[in-house]
């Protein structure tokens, strides 16, 4: 996504500036969400060999799917959202720029429940098999 020269320089205006790092966080969390793409992936494998059975929580894989499904929903309208930033150099005035920081803004309280969201689930994943694991230690 090369919509904005990222380069900062000390001429750059303040509006400049906030494209310019809007756009460095906007590509971080498309990086981020593709990440997170695999690693559900691999978790939901791991609960469809049979993990499930051992935690006692067939809803856990239902939990990842789901996020799965939001996680790439997510995704692409963030990349949609970064091809649509390609026209911010032809804003003349602020209310334009206004337009671009304000849709930024709501893609970044998205970002930030999604990631919270998933997270939670995983840490919930993750104290459930670390408690199998703690129980086959101890027998």
């Amino acid at each position: 996504m090369d919509t904005l020269n990222t380069e900062i320089y000390n001429h750059d205006m303040e509006i400049d500036l906030t494209h310019k790092i809007n756009t460095l966080e906007l590509e971080n969390w498309i990086n981020h969400l593709k990440y997170i793409k695999k690693e559900l992936v691999n978790l939901v494998a791991i609960c469809n060999q049979g993990f499930n059975n051992k935690i006692n929580d067939f809803s856990v894989v239902e939990r990842f799917e789901k996020k799965e499904s939001e996680n790439e929903t997510l995704l692409n309208a963030l990349l949609k959202y970064a091809n649509s930033r390609s026209k911010i150099i032809e804003c003349e005035d602020t209310a334009c720029d206004m337009v671009y920081i304000t849709e930024h803004e709501s893609y970044r309280r998205s970002y930030l429940y999604h990631l919270d969201k998933y997270r939670r689930i995983k840490d919930d994943f993750f104290n459930k098999v670390q408690g199998e694991f703690t129980l086959l230690k101890t027998n």
